[in-house]
C-alpha cells in the first residue's frame, strides 16, 4: 500500500472493523465505537483520501479501497473481523469479502448498494449533476477535483453482480432505514441474494447510525452477538 491509512482503535476482543461513508471519516461512528468498545477491539478506519488519510498515487476506487482494507488487515496481523460498511462503506465491505470471505466473520451492510440504480432517483439525480459541474469545474479548481472524485464513486460504482454474492456463506445484515437513499427493492435484492442474509428496517433516513444509534447499536449487537439463530 502506497499509504498508511488513519484509524481509530479502541477496546478489547475480537475485532470489529467500521467503514464509513463517501466524503465521511471515522468520526461518524462515534456512537458505535463508544458502544462497541466495551466488548470488541473496535478500529474505525478513514478511507484513501477521507478524514486523516491521504489520496495517495493508488486509483480512487471501490476497488481500490477493498484492496487498502487488506493490506491494512495484514499490516495490522489481523486474520479475521466482523466488518460493518455503511454506503459507500457498504460496498468496499461487499467486495472485501466476495475477495477475502475467509477473512469476514460477520458483514454488516448499512445502506449499501449492488450499483448506481439503487439509489433513489430524487438523490441520485443531483448527485449526477454534481458530478457534471464538478468536472467542469475541476479544470481551474483542485476542490472540485476532489468533489469529482468524490461524486464519480456514487455515479460509476459499485458493479457487483447480484448472483456473485451467492459465494459469500457468512452471516451478513442489511440494515437501513424506512427512509433510506437506497430503494427498499434493492436492499431486499441484497439480502435475498445472500445464503444466510438477514435485513432489518428501522426508523429513519440513510444516516440511522447517527441519527438512531440506540435503535441501530442494538440491531447490530443483536446480530453479532447471535449463534447461528438470528431472527429477520
Amino acid at each position: 500500500m502506497d499509504i498508511d491509512l488513519y484509524y481509530v482503535e479502541e477496546g478489547k476482543g475480537f475485532p470489529l472493523i467500521l467503514l464509513h461513508g463517501n466524503g465521511e471519516s471515522s468520526r461518524y461512528f462515534s456512537s458505535q465505537i463508544k458502544f462497541f468498545k466495551q466488548r470488541y477491539r473496535v478500529i474505525a478506519i478513514d478511507t484513501r483520501g477521507h478524514g486523516c488519510s491521504p489520496e495517495g498515487v493508488m486509483p480512487f476506487t471501490i476497488s481500490q479501497f477493498a484492496d487498502d482494507l487488506y493490506s491494512f488487515m495484514k499490516e495490522e496481523k489481523i486474520e479475521k473481523a466482523h466488518i460493518l460498511g455503511f454506503s459507500d462503506g457498504g460496498n468496499i465491505a461487499l467486495i472485501f469479502a466476495l475477495r477475502h470471505p475467509d477473512m469476514v466473520e460477520k458483514l454488516v451492510l448499512n445502506g449499501a448498494n449492488l450499483n448506481p440504480g439503487g439509489v433513489q432517483a430524487f438523490v441520485q439525480v443531483p448527485i449526477i449533476a454534481g458530478y457534471l459541474l464538478n468536472t467542469c469545474l475541476a479544470v481551474f479548481s483542485k476542490k472540485a477535483a476532489w468533489k469529482r472524485d468524490l461524486l464519480r464513486l456514487m455515479v460509476k460504482e459499485p458493479h457487483i453482480p447480484p448472483e456473485s454474492l451467492q459465494t459469500l456463506t457468512m452471516p451478513v445484515l442489511v440494515i437501513v432505514g424506512n427512509r433510506d437513499m437506497i430503494r427498499h427493492s434493492h436492499s431486499e435484492l441484497i439480502c435475498k441474494s445472500l445464503p444466510d442474509g438477514h435485513m432489518k428496517v428501522i426508523p429513519g433516513d440513510h444516516f440511522i447510525a447517527a441519527k438512531e444509534p440506540e435503535r441501530f447499536n442494538f440491531a447490530v449487537d443483536q446480530f453479532l452477538s447471535a449463534g447461528d439463530h438470528f431472527s429477520r
